[in-house]
């Protein structure tokens, strides 16, 4: 089994949600920020490519962006850091998010041959949609998942393009829009998941607007996944050099958080 599947397998033999986060690469001190989640209970790490024009982002990732940016850092530093994190943290997958512009050059092969190398276990690419896939093929025999997006606006005509070479995890994108504050209704997650549930083996993990332990509770009762991404990247604006301290607690918080919701439901 790849480390995506192992993880999500144990977190449900746990009965309980996994926990994936997301941070950007070269936004503070990274390294330590990444020990940090995983310390805190994270399962999945997402690990942001800084790019000059994150369309799908809000305010917050934009924001960390310009700052990575800023201090220099370039595909090939990211994937140093995918590296260190690999030496550091055998178990735990890591999955690179960005655009077509940063993991397609100089061709998908090369990208993907070095992403191996680094120990990466998949790779989001939030500009590529499904129907446009052939562009990244080369991804999957170096074995880097290729992992999907689905929205609110994924119907059932197109959800079989969006599954068809999906692999690692489905990412539901909770909300038609950028990544930030707002969440979705909680009983239109729950409809969705149902449905793409229905349509597919692979874990389905919950994403965009979710920032309290409350909020990952409630989607972890019926995703295999939650995703939280802009909190973070809150917190590592805030807290500057305290930053690792406190992503440990947060995620601390978020974990305890998804671990009893279950048992909650089952009381």
């Amino acid at each position: 089994m790849t480390r995506l599947a192992t993880t999500f397998a144990a977190a449900a033999c746990d009965h309980r949600a996994a926990l994936v986060t997301f941070v950007t690469a070269g936004d503070g001190d990274t390294a330590a920020i990444l020990d940090a989640l995983v310390t805190g209970g994270a399962d999945v790490i997402e690990l942001g490519m800084p790019f000059t024009d994150p369309m799908a982002d809000g305010p917050a990732i934009q924001a960390a962006n310009l700052r990575s940016l800023a201090a220099g850092t370039r595909t090939a530093d990211v994937l140093a850091i995918a590296a260190a994190f690999r030496q550091r943290h055998p178990e735990t997958p890591l999955v690179l998010m960005g655009y077509a512009n940063t993991m397609t050059r100089p061709t998908p092969e090369a990208f993907a041959q070095k992403a191996a190398d680094a120990g990466v276990d998949g790779a989001i690419i939030v500009d590529i949609p499904a129907e446009e896939a052939d562009e990244i093929a080369a991804f999957a025999p170096h074995g880097i998942a290729t992992i999907r997006l689905a929205t609110p606006t994924t119907d059932a005509a197109r959800l079989p393009a969006v599954l068809d070479g999906a692999s690692g995890f489905l990412y539901y994108v909770s909300v038609a829009g950028i990544t930030g504050k707002q969440q979705a209704a909680q009983d239109s997650i729950e409809a969705a998941v149902a449905r793409l549930k229905a349509a597919t083996d692979l874990p389905v993990a919950v994403g965009f607007g979710v920032r309290t332990p409350e909020q990952a509770a409630a989607i972890g009762r019926v995703a295999d996944g939650v995703v939280v991404g802009s909190a973070i990247i809150d917190i590592i604006a805030a807290e500057g050099a305290h930053a690792p301290a406190a992503v440990r607690t947060y995620i601390q918080s978020l974990s305890a958080a998804l671990a009893a919701a279950r048992k909650e439901t089952a009381a």
